[in-house]
């Protein structure tokens, strides 16, 4: 499954290590790519669904919205 969310406060190269680990914590074989441009975090997991992601990014301290579909 892939998971696509905006982050707003994800701003440099620490907050994506600290996204990729919060989530390869629950799972290890997901994939994280986030971008700090554009703000947007995508996971691709087999194991966690979306409302699981976005808990392990809020608990990480960030504040994720799922990204716009379609």
């Amino acid at each position: 499954m892939k998971h696509t969310f905006i982050v707003p406060d994800m701003t440099c190269g620490h907050c994506v290590k600290m996204i990729t680990q919060a989530v390869q914590a629950a799972d290890a074989d997901a994939q994280v790519h986030a971008d700090t441009q554009t703000h947007q975090v995508t996971v691709e997991t087999t194991q966690l669904d979306e409302a699981a992601v976005l808990l392990l990014l809020q608990e990480a301290g960030y504040t994720p919205n799922v990204a716009s579909q379609g």
